[in-house]
């Protein structure tokens, strides 16, 4: 895709200032890597993808109004000369599967260094996928061996949340688990504590990142 002195370009998605800020003086010591533009968000990155139409965009997947995940199935929709590298904190198995099922190239993690991240866009640009080693590892472990979501709950806590996150009312989930209404509110008080939230629309938000409230 790239030879002679043409140079990558690259847009940076990222909510945190300081990131992009940091990302874009890394790349830009970089030989034959061009950032052309930065965004905040998702629908930012949208509007400067079709402005500056770059050949790597590296993206965030937690930012505010339209996530990573979004962004990236439009761009791989929309804008199929342009790859995505994920550049997140986050490594949890839904969260790989989503960005990779949306269209993402490439996934690494924010401790990843300059020359991983270097190597990294220019993989993508060239059409390869590329991953860090953890998130290999994940994609590579059979799924049995896989931690479970929210791994400090109990199986009968994370069926209770599985249900909450899928929108489920106290009595529903009584009714399908075949337990009493006071044992739900036991196990939600529980979960609260555990997940150190204290509101159903938190415990929602949370399991639902975490891949659960998805019903067959």
């Amino acid at each position: 895709m790239h030879n002679g002195a043409v140079a990558t370009r690259v847009l940076i998605v990222d909510d945190h200032p300081v990131v992009r800020g940091g990302l874009q003086a890394l790349l830009e010591t970089l030989d034959g890597i061009d950032v052309v533009g930065q965004a905040s968000d998702g629908a930012a990155a949208l509007r400067e993808v079709a402005l500056t139409h770059p050949d790597v965009v590296v993206m965030d997947l937690r930012m505010p109004g339209v996530d990573g995940v979004e962004a990236t199935r439009a761009i791989a929709g929309g804008y199929p000369g342009t790859a995505v590298l994920v550049l997140t904190m986050f490594a949890e198995d839904a969260l790989v599967a989503e960005a990779l099922a949306a269209g993402a190239q490439g996934y690494l993690l924010k401790g990843a260094g300059q020359d991983e991240i270097a190597r990294a866009i220019r993989a993508v640009a060239a059409g390869d996928a590329i991953f860090s080693r953890e998130v290999a590892d994940q994609l590579l472990r059979p799924r049995s061996a896989r931690a479970p979501a929210l791994p400090q709950l109990t199986e009968r806590e994370r069926e209770v949340t599985d249900l909450l996150a899928a929108g489920h009312a106290n009595g529903d989930i009584a009714a399908r688990l075949a337990i009493s209404p006071k044992t739900v509110s036991n196990h939600i008080s529980a979960i609260f504590l555990k997940l150190g939230v204290a509101t159903r629309a938190e415990a929602i938000v949370l399991a639902r990142d975490a891949g659960l409230g998805r019903e067959r």
